[in-house]
């Protein structure tokens, strides 16, 4: 006999949230993103939601991706530009060669000669998180600066997703396996 399953109530779902306060306290999770030359508000907005959800340490804007305040990315944030710490600078470069002084690895979500599927990686954390233009990607200048490159196999016509889909996927999975501990931090 199965038991019965009951929907919470948006009222319930909202109770069990932490508030902006209780959220500083807590510790983030150690990946940093990187979103260079997004285009879209919409997938900017998507991405501060997704980031929140996750609890990214920080999210940067970089190059002409848009930033808060503009009704487009609070659209699809839905408030979540409150509670991400989140920066912007046009010139990705120099936010990635601060990340590698700190010594954080470079991860970027790119097709390259040297890709491997994101279940494949060897991960280490602190990680910066690279995510590029909706149909360029990232810049040749940044991947080759990146210590790893990572991509979603496709198995359809599309060689890639919604840089907001992927970006869910990818963070996600890294989320999973920072909280079951399948990492050696510091490597």
């Amino acid at each position: 006999m199965s038991e019965i399953i009951s929907k919470l109530s948006h009222l319930e779902i909202k109770s069990k949230r932490p508030t902006l306060e209780e959220l500083s306290i807590e510790n983030t999770f150690p990946v940093s993103v990187v979103v260079e030359n997004i285009r879209s508000l919409y997938n900017v907005g998507s991405i501060f939601r997704t980031s929140d959800g996750a609890f990214v340490e920080k999210l940067n804007l970089c190059g002409y991706t848009g930033a808060p305040p503009r009704k487009e990315i609070e659209k699809t944030a839905l408030g979540s530009v409150e509670s991400v710490n989140w920066e912007h600078n046009e010139n990705t470069l120099e936010v990635l060669k601060n990340y590698k002084t700190q010594g954080y690895k470079i991860v970027s979500l790119e097709h390259t000669d040297n890709s491997i599927p994101y279940t494949e990686a060897d991960y280490s954390f602190p990680m910066c998180l690279v995510l590029g233009n909706e149909v360029g990607g990232i810049s040749e200048e940044i991947v080759s600066m990146s210590d790893m490159a990572i991509e979603i196999p496709m198995f359809g016509l599309k060689q890639s997703l919604n840089v907001s889909v992927a970006y869910g996927i990818l963070i996600y999975h890294l989320r999973m396996l920072y909280e079951n501990n399948k990492f050696l931090k510091n490597k």
